[in-house]
């Protein structure tokens, strides 16, 4: 038998980078980053993105960033870290629940549309419209016919969109086999995780080659000029959270604000005030 390849080793079925592309290597022996490295280099994307939030406050830009990728692939995670730090005003998640019965007689994308950003708002996709090119496809919940249309009609969609004036970004997180299997299985294991396990994902686990070819056929007619498909490897939760962060950052023509020089005001004085003697019901301090 001939000694396996890199790429077969990683369990991650896309192509790796070429040397001479910009992106850099996937890290197939990288050990875990730690958390307090973790911590100390998130403090400054912290620090740039809540100045991208007052930039978009400022000028009223419209951002758009959609996160997709199998079952564990650790969106949530990524989302976790972009927005700890920044408003819910501004930075707005939208993780939409199963269409009703009268959103499946809309138009597909129609459910989409009322949650793209106003200005001054950064509106992150927790998945998307590309449902219908993944798990509906995969699992059978639209037609073949109904999945190639929307392949066919998207990039015009998202023209528009970008036209409009948003900025329109696209993230794949790419997880390999090994490492969605010891998440699931922690899944099932962790009693603090259970809820992140649904029928869904158990069923999914199966078909992972059909969603590869789901993926590869939505990267062909959707990785498009004016709104490009970016893939970040994720089997490091950590230095994915920082790889997509300080990519998202790169990608946007904020300017941060000048900060102004704030000092505390003096705080007034009692003025007769006298604390309440009527009794309070404390919680109990164990900690």
């Amino acid at each position: 038998m001939g000694k396996k390849s890199k790429h077969e080793k990683s369990g991650l079925d896309l192509p790796r980078p070429d040397a001479g592309e910009a992106a850099a290597p996937m890290r197939d022996n990288a050990s875990p980053m730690k958390d307090k490295e973790y911590r100390r280099l998130l403090r400054p994307l912290h620090v740039e993105l809540v100045a991208l939030q007052e930039w978009v406050k400022s000028s009223g830009a419209r951002i758009c960033i959609v996160f997709e990728g199998r079952d564990t692939a650790g969106k949530g995670g990524v989302i976790k870290a972009i927005t700890e730090r920044v408003s819910p005003r501004v930075f707005r998640v939208v993780a939409l629940p199963a269409p009703t019965d009268r959103e499946k007689s809309q138009m597909y994308v129609q459910r989409y549309l009322p949650h793209l950003p106003s200005g001054g708002e950064v509106v992150i996709f927790d998945r998307s419209w590309y449902n219908r090119a993944g798990v509906e496809r995969v699992m059978g919940f639209c037609t073949e016919e109904e999945a190639r249309k929307f392949l066919q009609l998207v990039p015009t969609v998202e023209r528009a969109i970008v036209d409009s004036g948003v900025v329109l970004l696209k993230y794949w997180l790419e997880v390999s086999q090994e490492q969605q299997t010891l998440r699931l299985q922690s899944r099932i294991d962790d009693p603090r995780k259970i809820w992140k396990l649904s029928d869904l994902d158990l069923e999914s686990y199966t078909h992972w080659y059909e969603y590869s070819r789901a993926r590869d056929e939505m990267f062909h007619f959707t990785d498009t000029g004016w709104a490009p498909w970016y893939v970040a490897v994720n089997d490091d939760k950590k230095r994915g959270r920082l790889n997509v962060i300080s990519h998202l950052l790169s990608q946007i023509p904020y300017e941060p604000l000048e900060r102004p020089d704030i000092t505390l005001p003096k705080r007034r004085g009692p003025h007769g005030y006298e604390a309440p003697r009527q009794p309070l019901h404390w919680i109990p301090t164990p900690y």
